[in-house]
């Protein structure tokens, strides 16, 4: 048990040694096969989290690679190897979806704030934490629907904050957005999540 816990922290200081993201610009075969190996399960769930069938998410991850190999000479590595890989993942979600005609337009920021928030920027009809409530067994039932129905942004906001567990930097980073608007698109999910729900007759 010993070798296997020293194992991987080793693999995790590879990972994220400064001399890294060189090797990743050189397109070094044991380095993309390292990101590859580390990234591909969390790749894959991010994809099914989106909402597609296992075969669509495998060609969405397996697209996110290729992008992520064609690009290599790109990476300065100002970020982390994950945040970029996620970054292209994101924008390969929001092409399939796009094609998939599953987008809804953005809402406009102000109908949020108009139909969410008082003028002191207070809740108007303040929702009860859709996070305590995603794991029960009735709600899960029908939270992959009502995602299904929300836009590409707020769907990934959801999935990489309640899924993948990553914080608000990287989210910004991932989304391409301020701290601000990556709060706005978590309240929207979040509200749509509950009108959804309540709709079906299941009360969050």
């Amino acid at each position: 048990m010993a070798n296997t816990t020293t194992s991987g922290a080793a693999s995790a200081t590879y990972v994220d040694d400064p001399g890294f993201a060189a090797r990743i610009r050189v397109r070094d075969a044991q380095a993309l096969e390292e990101v590859v190996r580390r990234y591909l399960p969390q790749i894959l769930r991010a994809a099914r989290g989106a909402g597609f069938a296992p075969q669509l998410a495998e060609d969405v991850a397996q697209d996110t690679f290729v992008t992520f190999v064609e690009t290599a000479p790109r990476f300065e590595g100002r970020s982390h190897v994950r945040t970029w890989l996620f970054g292209i993942l994101y924008k390969k979600i929001a092409a399939a979806r796009r094609s998939l005609g599953r987008d809804n337009e953005m809402d406009d920021i102000e109908e949020v704030f108009e139909q969410r928030f008082d003028n002191t920027g207070s809740w108007t009809r303040p929702p009860r934490p859709v996070d305590a409530e995603v794991y029960d067994a009735e709600v899960r039932q029908g939270i992959d629907g009502c995602l299904d129905r929300v836009p590409t942004n707020q769907r990934m906001a959801f999935v990489l904050r309640e899924i993948e567990g990553m914080d608000t930097q990287e989210m910004c980073k991932i989304l391409e957005v301020t701290r601000t608007n990556l709060g706005v698109l978590l309240h929207r999910v979040r509200n749509r999540l509950r009108d959804c729900l309540e709709a079906k007759g299941i009360e969050p």
